[in-house]
């Protein structure tokens, strides 16, 4: 996601701060990281239980009021890739 310039870092505390009650909420991995070559740009990486387990988290409380915290910041621009995981290390 892009953030308007200046506030990428008030965006990755929001979205960091949002994150402690997703594991209840069936979230297996929320990795929030930052671009090297572009100041306001953000990455995040989640694995679900499911796909419905995701769009449950969506109506927390806690995440709709960080959406509302860092959408303002936020310029619209998202890019998402939906895959399956088959594998690997960390989960």
């Amino acid at each position: 996601m892009r953030t308007t310039p200046g506030h990428r870092d008030d965006v990755v505390a929001i979205l960091l701060s949002a994150s402690a009650g997703l594991r209840e909420a069936g979230c297996l991995s929320y990795i929030v990281g930052a671009s090297t070559t572009d100041d306001d740009l953000i990455w995040v990486t989640e694995v679900w239980d499911s796909a419905a387990h995701h769009d449950a988290s969506l109506q927390l409380a806690e995440t709709r009021a960080a959406i509302g915290r860092a959408l303002p910041k936020l310029t619209g621009e998202f890019t998402s890739q939906t895959t399956v995981v088959l594998g690997g290390l960390g989960l």
